[in-house]
């Protein structure tokens, strides 16, 4: 199944480029090539694992190029996987959404997200690892995770603990999301069963929301970055 999944994948990425990253054309503009449009994806995908080499802090250069390669065989792979999932939904007239691409999703991410992790466990520690699925997944595990122990007064370590392990089970599927619009969608998943978690344990999260933003002064964004930890109640 790995087998196939990853050679279809091959195929498909070069199919995958202008649909998912051409960028918008002014009226006068000519298109991008195909060509153009892989290269400025190639340099998307540079950047992103060079800043992940240098929060891993590795000074091995045959190592950091390894983590490097490994790391953008992944986005690439993820990028064709994704074209196949929209194309299948596309086929039998469904729109392409999370809603309607998770259970695809689940089960094409599976061998891929597995054989990832086996590439990286040979070269990093597990708290590298974890590093690199917290960049990957813009560091939402300890956003949300502060905003509840912000937000939500009388949490016990207990509690606590429960909310840390559901972000990081939310985090191990988020970091298959196509996108961070999907990667935002798996982890409000797992947020609302947090809610359902806190709800049962005597906690009141809406209000206690609406009690911590009426707190906040005026003219801040503190308030937008932690809603956008535990919004949506």
């Amino acid at each position: 199944m790995k087998i196939r999944f990853l050679t279809l994948c091959a195929v498909l990425a070069g199919a995958a480029l202008f649909s998912q990253f051409a960028p918008a054309q002014a009226l006068n503009t000519p298109p991008a090539s195909p060509a153009e449009i892989e290269a400025l994806y190639t340099a998307s995908i540079e950047s992103r694992s060079q800043e992940i080499i240098k929060l891993l802090g590795l000074t091995d250069a045959a190592k950091s190029n390894a983590v490097r390669e490994i790391i953008m065989w992944q986005y690439r792979t993820m990028r064709a996987r994704d074209a196949l999932i929209d194309a299948q939904l596309q086929a039998t007239g469904k729109a392409v959404n999370y809603s309607n691409r998770v259970e695809r999703l689940e089960a094409e991410s599976k061998p891929l997200h597995d054989y990832f992790i086996a590439r990286l466990s040979k070269l990093l520690s597990p708290e590298q690892i974890e590093k690199v699925k917290d960049k990957m997944t813009y560091n939402k595990v300890k956003v949300t995770y502060d905003a509840y122990i912000a937000i939500v007064p009388g949490l016990t370590d207990a509690e606590k603990a429960k909310i840390l392990d559901l972000l990081k089970s939310a985090r191990e599927k988020a970091i298959d999301g196509g996108s961070a619009t999907e990667k935002s969608a798996i982890f409000q998943v797992y947020k609302d069963r947090i809610n359902e978690y806190l709800t049962s344990h005597g906690h009141d999260v809406a209000a206690a929301y609406k009690a911590w933003a009426a707190r906040q002064p005026a003219n801040t964004n503190t308030e937008a970055s932690f809603s956008s930890g535990i919004a949506n109640q």
